[in-house]
């Protein structure tokens, strides 16, 4: 699989998320079936900020982190994203990130 085959098929998983629910890097790559891509998948997720249909603001790291805040117009614009939903953030990190989480593997079914 090429990169901007790759980088689609993260997409359209995050394109799946919930508004008010968040999933990671990891359970997307584990999704794909590429369960130590996790690190690929937050390249595509950087990518993906310019991209109006992708909430990239709702794929965090695995315990609940705002890592990507950086790609952001704002460095507070993913948590004011997430906010909006009706996610508490403090301190960078979602709190009740478990009750939040989204895993594709349930939720899509596989």
């Amino acid at each position: 699989m090429d990169k901007e085959s790759f980088f689609k098929d993260v997409y359209e998983v995050a394109k799946l998320i919930p508004e008010g629910r968040v999933t990671s890097y990891g359970a997307i790559a584990n999704y794909l079936g590429v369960k130590r891509s996790a690190r690929v998948v937050g390249w595509a997720m950087n990518g993906a900020v310019a991209q109006h249909d992708v909430p990239a603001h709702r794929v965090v790291n695995r315990i609940g982190v705002l890592t990507g805040k950086h790609h952001f117009q704002s460095p507070n614009r993913m948590k004011e994203l997430l906010e909006a939903e009706g996610i508490k953030v403090k301190d960078d990190q979602i709190q009740g990130f478990e009750k939040h989480f989204w895993d594709p593997m349930i939720e899509l079914g596989l």
